[in-house]
């Protein structure tokens, strides 16, 4: 019986498996997406398709750590200093979104008959987006890393936040059982509060020094089961604490973001990744359980449609109140219209403290899966109804495929185009990439083969002949591009040395903790020579302006040095020259004394000075 149940279980994933290799390619071919592929198989194999699983709950929980290691991944892309950037967009675009959706949602769901506290559960979990569903359609547009992108991006995270306080909130809600105190809830924040502290206290001091050791062991396989112990490990601390598994993968990730060992980890997630978000949206639609449709068709097929207008219009107007462009709000209303995986997790919470019954539950998941179901399909109509923007044209524009070449510039605006002078001029082999086809097409005017490429992508860069280069030159005009490729290279390609164009001060602080071997502030070398021609026109001779100029990047490079010890940009402050008093007090004059000095004690100045003592050498002046 055993070996009868065994080859049944292997008939069942065999069966799954195949589900998936078919529909998805079949799916992606007819232009509706890989996720609504997964989710079509899902329901082919579930138990209103062939019945081979009767259980869609447990593979739905298991396949829950697809979304876990997809949000650590997002995590691994979040530096502290990127977040802090975004903090805006995440407290707040996110809490005006969220706000207003909760609110006229929690209204139409009163509409439909539903008592108040029920009404506003069923919002709850309605607002909190499929991190899941907009993710894979990003990544399959390749616009997570746009502006737009990134403000998706930003209220995932919000709504992804925001599961912890309403799960407190369901605890809250509940009713009181007689002879029950606060004692146990209490106890359940402190649990929660102690699994987020011990993470960020592991994350900070415990995980580096863990690979580091790893990698000195050089055992590959080692590494990627430290991976997932990091990734699972952290899931399990927040779920212990009550807190969402999402959530804690995510902090996870954030925690190692600075970390030399972030890209080695995000290849070795990466494949356990995919499967596990397949195998999400596999279970996801063998969970729309046909019965509860069919049994509460009117209620159903009137919610889903008007809960998703009604979440798209909040989205939409937020984001033209915000200043979006119209095309960026639609495009954001539509991506984000549908409920999400976190909804599945408050819904149960409630049912297990008695806020919600088993009909209102399953009326409710239904809801929240078909309205995951029908996004694709949405996406799909509105970008077919919708006027196609005119795309540059590609004439004349080549891709970068099996090039290779001493020197790879990345970027050929103002700045890529003088630098590569010296270069040409000695007659090296240089292969220029950038991604504006009307800057390819006007270089081409003048002369020069530059090949379209998106210099942040990994595999452009192999295209590119980045492996075989002896330099490659990030000469992009936008900071976080160029941070990006400058991780990526240093981290791909040892064999380069990693030359960038930097924004500022800080960025160039940024980038020589990457790890770069030279980076050049964009204005700073033509400000000083501004500087040095501003003197000359006082009547400054040239002998003394060379001089100025030299001392100014002198002060400047030990002023670099400072900052770069001390890891913050205010460390060498003192070494600026400034239009104050204070700022005017220096030891060190930046022109050439015009008196000669005088003996003020001619006897102490004529008498020996004394020797060293032993084991002293004798200092220089300063």
């Amino acid at each position: 019986m055993a070996v009868e149940h065994g080859a049944g279980d292997l008939v069942r994933v065999v069966a799954l498996l195949g589900a998936a290799v078919v529909a998805v390619p079949l799916f992606r071919r007819l232009g509706l997406g890989s996720v609504l592929g997964y989710l079509a198989a899902g329901l082919a194999v579930g138990p209103f398709g062939l019945a081979l699983f009767t259980e869609p709950a447990a593979i739905l929980h298991v396949a829950e750590l697809g979304v876990v290691m997809f949000l650590f991944i997002i995590g691994l892309e979040m530096r502290p200093s990127h977040l802090w950037q975004l903090r805006g967009q995440i407290f707040g675009l996110g809490a005006l979104q969220v706000g207003l959706a909760t609110a006229v949602m929690t209204g139409i769901l009163l509409g439909f008959g539903l008592a108040l506290p029920v009404a506003f559960l069923g919002a709850a979990g309605f607002v909190l987006t499929s991190t899941a569903i907009v993710m894979q359609l990003l990544g399959e547009r390749g616009d997570i890393a746009l502006p737009r992108g990134q403000r998706m991006v930003s209220i995932l995270l919000f709504e992804d936040l925001l599961i912890v306080p309403l799960l407190a909130l369901v605890a809250f809600m509940a009713p009181v059982v007689p002879g029950e105190d606060g004692g146990s809830r209490w106890l359940a924040i402190v649990q929660g509060v102690a699994a987020l502290a011990g993470l960020v206290v592991v994350g900070l001091w415990g995980l580096n020094p863990l690979f580091r050791l790893l990698a000195r062991a050089k055992a590959r396989e080692v590494m990627t089961a430290a991976a997932l112990l990091v990734v699972l490990g952290s899931a399990e601390l927040m779920d212990q604490g009550g807190l969402s598994m999402a959530m804690g993968a995510f902090l996870a990730g954030v925690l190692l973001s600075e970390s030399a060992f972030r890209h080695q980890l995000e290849a070795d997630i990466e494949p356990f990744r995919g499967l596990l978000l397949g195998l999400f949206f596999l279970a996801v639609g063998m969970s729309l359980d046909l019965a509860v449709v069919a049994g509460n068709l009117a209620f159903i097929a009137a919610a889903v449609p008007v809960l998703m207008l009604a979440k798209g219009l909040c989205i939409y107007l937020v984001a033209r109140v915000l200043r979006s462009s119209h095309a960026d709000a639609l495009d954001r209303a539509v991506l984000m219209a549908q409920g999400g995986e976190f909804a599945f997790v408050l819904y149960s919470a409630a049912v297990a403290v008695g806020l919600l019954d088993a009909r209102t539950h399953a009326n409710l998941t239904a809801i929240v899966v078909l309205s995951m179901v029908l996004t694709p399909l949405v996406v799909l109509v509105v970008r077919r109804l919708l006027p196609k923007p005119e795309a540059p044209s590609m004439a004349g524009v080549e891709a970068a495929n099996g090039l290779q070449g001493s020197v790879l510039v990345i970027g050929f605006g103002r700045f890529g185009q003088v630098s590569s002078q010296a270069l040409l001029a000695r007659g090296v082999d240089v292969t220029i990439i950038d991604n504006d086809i009307g800057m390819i097409t006007s270089a081409a005017d003048f002369g020069f083969k530059v090949y379209y490429g998106d210099g942040t992508r990994l595999d452009v860069l192999h295209a590119s002949g980045a492996g075989r280069a002896r330099v490659i030159a990030v000469c992009v005009d936008d900071r976080g591009a160029a941070t990006r490729i400058a991780e990526v290279v240093r981290s791909a390609f040892p064999q380069a040395a990693v030359l960038v164009r930097s924004f500022d001060r800080e960025h160039s602080l940024e980038l020589v903790r990457i790890g770069v071997d030279f980076q050049v502030r964009e204005t700073f070398e033509s400000a000083v020579i501004f500087g040095g021609a501003a003197l000359r026109e006082l009547g400054v001779d040239e002998d003394e302006a060379v001089m100025v100029m030299d001392e100014v990047r002198r002060l400047d490079a030990e002023r670099f040095a400072l900052e770069t010890a001390a890891g913050s940009a205010a460390a060498g402050a003192g070494l600026m020259h400034t239009n104050t008093a204070a700022g005017r007090m220096r030891q060190t004059p930046l022109v050439r004394p015009k008196a000669s000095g005088q003996v003020l004690n001619p006897e102490e100045a004529v008498s020996p000075a004394p020797a060293p003592a032993a084991g002293r050498k004798a200092s220089s002046p300063d």
